[in-house]
């Protein structure tokens, strides 16, 4: 795969903008490890490879384990996430295919009991952007840094 542009580079005044958001969303106050764990779940969703790699190299820099970063995929399925992290991760599935059924009432009020209305708006924003960040880059074919690997 080869990328078709740098996003950056062709918009670089409007990616000032998106840089900023995303600046201001990780500093909202939101728990720096439930936001590695939305983040690596909608890109997993999006399938960017880009995201996914560097949300998990981020996340694990920052004291997340390997075990719970492999079973992000299938948290529904792992004792190893709180109540609060398995409601962030149902909310960030739903927001991220918000096309396929919107968001229940049901799932609203659920998610209510987890955070506040404030959090709750602080969590849908870091969804939606890591939503973008995901577009941009499977759009675009943004290419995830390659280590070597051993030779057999």
């Amino acid at each position: 795969m080869k990328q078709r542009l740098n996003f950056f580079a062709t918009a670089p005044d409007l990616m000032k903008q998106v840089v900023a958001l995303n600046t201001a969303i990780n500093d909202c106050g939101l728990d720096h490890m439930l936001l590695h764990l939305i983040k690596l779940r909608a890109s997993q969703i999006n399938g960017c490879s880009y995201c996914v790699d560097m949300h998990s190299r981020e996340a694990k820099q920052d004291g997340e384990t390997e075990q719970r970063l492999w079973l992000v995929a299938a948290w529904k399925e792992s004792p190893l996430f709180s109540e609060r992290e398995r409601m962030a991760l149902k909310w960030t599935e739903t927001v991220t295919s918000i096309a396929d059924a919107g968001v229940s009432a049901e799932l609203y009020a659920e998610a209510l009991r987890h955070f506040s209305a404030e959090e709750l708006v602080k969590l849908t924003l870091a969804v939606g952007m890591i939503n973008t960040w995901n577009r941009l880059c499977v759009t675009f074919h943004a290419i995830h840094p390659v280590e070597a690997t051993k030779a057999a």
